[in-house]
Order: C-alpha cells, then structure tokens, then sequence
C-alpha cells in the first residue's frame, strides 16, 4: 500500500518519471507535471545543457472520473553553454508523455485512434467526451492510424483471389463532379488491402507493380465486374491471373437490359412513361425476380401483364433472355458452361431480339472467359462488396471527406484488419 502523497498523485497520474507539481480545480481538470529528469545532453556537441525557461505546453488526457482533463507539461528549454557549439537551445522531449507536434498525451492518442479507427466511433463524438477540438482528434488518430498501418508490415499477405471495385469519394467543384476510388480486396478473406484514388486502370495498376514478384506470382484469380478499366489492370499487372466475371454483375446487367426494353416498349406502345395503371409499369417487380421465386399467382399475373402491355412479345423475350442467364451458374461442368454462354450469346444476337437483349448477347460473347472461368474458381466479388459496405459506413458516419489520405486511412483501420496490438509500440509521424 502506498501512503506517501507525492507517489500517490504520480501513480493517478499514470505517467512514468514525472513530478506532479499542482492541480487545478477546474473545468476542465488541469494537471501540472514535469519530467523528474530530463535529458540535458545537448544534440550536437554533448555537453550539458543549461535550463532556460519551463515551458508551459497544454495537453488534452484522457477523463478522470466523468471530468475532462488537460495535462500541462512544463517542459525544460535548455541551452548550450559551449561557446563553440552553434546551437542555441533546444526543447527536451519525452515520447512516454506526447508524440511532437500534437496536442494530445500519447495514451490518449492510442485511444482515441481505437475509438475512431476500430470501433467506427464518430471524430465529434469523441472530441465531446474529451472537451476539445474536433481537429485534435482527428488529427491524432491520422497520425497513429498511419503509423499503425505502417508498422502492420504483415497486414497484406499470402493473396490467391483479388477483387476489384470502385467506391464513390466524393463530389468535387462547383459542378460536384464524382470523384471515384478504387478497392483492392483479398477476396478470399475478406480484408481490403488498400485503395488508390480514381476507377481507372492507372492507380490499381500501378499499386499491383509496387507489390514483390513472388507475392504477385501467387496470385490466382482476378475477380471484377464487367469493367474494362479493370480488365486493363490484370492484364497489365497481372497477366498470369484467371479473370473471374462476378456472378451478380452479369445478372444485374440482364436485368437492366430488360428494363430498358420493358420502359422502350412501354413508350413506344402507350406514348408515356409507366403510370400506375399501365401494365408493363405493374409488371416491373415480377419481371426482375427470378423464375423459381414467382408462385403460380405471380406467374399468372405477370403474363396477364405482359399479353396486355407487350402487343409484339419483346418484353416476354427479353424476360427469357434473363432467365438463361440465370442459368449459366446452375451448370456445374465448366465445359459444358462454356459452350452454353457461347451458344446463349450467339443466340441472343438474332435479329428477332430486342435491340437491348442483341447488346447483352454481344457483351456475353466480349466476356466469354471471364463468365465461364467462374465455374472453376467459384469466387466472386461478393466479399469486395461487404468491404465496400464497411467504407460506406466509414463515410456516412464521417459525414463524407475531401482528402483522399484521410479517407483511404479511416477505411483500412475499419475493413482493413489491421493488427491492433501493434498500437501500443507504433511512433506517431
């Protein structure tokens, strides 16, 4: 047990080496402390410094007992007394206290950076629990947040399955121009590896060729939506890869192109867009499930619908059309895969097709590799997309960013998987 009041003070104090000089009862709580012994060797020539000033520097702490605190470091301005040196005075510094340049204690710092980064907490919000200023959170956890993730030097791994996928940033000028990123995702996983800014193939292609050979050469399969962007960048970066077209961007890409035929017809019969009563506009929500999810009710009335609204069968086409697209992944064999989406996209370019279902038929024969290599490697960019969901989130409770440094950071401490245990030992820049 401890009685003597001067350790006692020190061991509340948390903070190694230091003298508590004074403490003032206000809001918010003011602690005076100074390092017991600093280091008084001069940088340059050695010799013992002499203490010129103290110092006052004010830092935000952690709470202590509901109240908020704020930690004065008298910190010793010492000088030189060798007429030969040129320096002329210096500061001491103590890491152990407060990283330079910032204005938070170094525990509150590691904190606040696993509040923010971690656990998805709001900057304002923890600003408030501290009393302080929104930039001095959010600096801080930038700061330890990229000293973390530089330090983290197995974060990105062994990698066999690669996704590709773009994210909206922000909205820029006066004409809120969108400015895209690019995710790079272990989709096996799940992990996001970084992000590089724009959805073209320049900034994925080049953070790829940054990345060892032999890491690379381990990489399999090349997952992305029907991107040609993206297409570039394997091609470029990693040319041995299989490419893999994601499932749900295809079908999504079929159920768009009955869409529009459904709307084309709809203008072209009845001279308006849908209106509530108009068949082909009742119609739209069952067109888009799939065949095996509609009852015998819902089939009757969608074909009720459509002999109603679609007087030359387009829309019952282009409704087909979807479905045997649907059908391409309940083939297990991929030989017989591949000449099924060949003979789908030949047929589907007959010119008794819609002008939107001879457009699919021609994108399905341009991808015809990436479609069917998902038969052997059975990945997809669905995990691409739950870590996109988890940026997302990172934005909305930001309430978006303007500094791509500071968004691709907040995004790998949340979805990037950072090893946590590392915060206690990183150097804040």
């Amino acid at each position: 047990m401890i009685t003597d009041p001067i350790a006692m003070c020190e061991l509340l104090v948390g903070l190694p080496d230091v003298n508590v000089l004074a403490v003032e009862d206000t809001t918010p709580l003011r602690v005076h402390i100074e390092v017991r012994d600093p280091s008084r060797s001069c940088p340059d020539c050695g010799s013992v410094g002499v203490v010129k000033e103290r110092r006052r520097v004010e830092l935000v702490d952690l709470p202590v007992f509901g109240r908020p605190v704020r930690l004065v470091w008298h910190k010793h301005r010492l000088t030189c007394p060798s007429l030969v040196c040129g320096r002329r005075s210096w500061t001491s510094q103590d890491t152990r206290i407060a990283a330079p340049r910032l204005v938070m204690t170094d525990r509150a710092g590691r904190w606040v950076t696993a509040q923010v980064g971690r656990d998805g907490r709001t900057v304002s919000e923890v600003a408030r629990e501290l009393a302080c200023d929104w930039h001095t959170v959010n600096d801080t956890v930038l700061s330890y947040g990229a000293a973390l993730l530089d330090a983290d030097t197995h974060r990105v791994g062994t990698v066999t399955a690669l996704g590709l996928d773009e994210t909206l940033f922000c909205r820029v000028g006066r004409w809120r121009t969108q400015a895209w990123a690019t995710s790079i995702v272990d989709v096996t996983a799940g992990t996001l590896l970084d992000m590089v800014p724009g959805r073209d193939s320049q900034g994925a292609t080049g953070w790829l060729q940054a990345r060892d050979p032999d890491w690379r050469a381990q990489v399999r399969y090349g997952v992305l939506d029907l991107s040609g962007p993206y297409r570039a960048v394997y091609n470029a970066a990693l040319d041995h890869v299989i490419q893999v077209a994601d499932p749900f961007h295809l079908i999504r890409l079929a159920n768009d192109k009955l869409d529009e035929c459904r709307r084309r017809v709809q203008n072209e019969t009845l001279g308006h867009r849908g209106l509530a009563d108009d068949p082909l506009y009742r119609v739209r929500k069952l067109l888009v499930m799939a065949e095996s999810r509609l009852d015998d009710n819902g089939s009757k009335k969608m074909l009720g619908l459509l002999a109603a609204g679609d007087p030359r069968g387009e829309v019952k086409m282009a409704w087909h059309a979807k479905e045997e697209v649907r059908n391409i992944y309940q083939i297990d064999d991929p030989e017989v895969a591949a000449e099924f989406v060949a003979r789908l996209g030949h047929d589907l370019q007959d010119e008794s097709c819609p002008p939107e279902i001879r457009q699919l038929g021609r994108t399905i024969i341009r991808w015809h590799a990436q479609i069917t290599a998902w038969h052997e490697a059975r990945v997809s960019n669905g995990p691409t997309e739950a870590v996109n969901n988890l940026i997302k989130r990172v934005k909305r409770v930001a309430f978006g960013f303007r500094r791509f440094s500071s968004y691709r950071i907040r995004a790998l401490l949340y979805a990037g998987r950072p090893n946590w245990d590392l915060l206690a030992t990183v150097t804040p820049y």
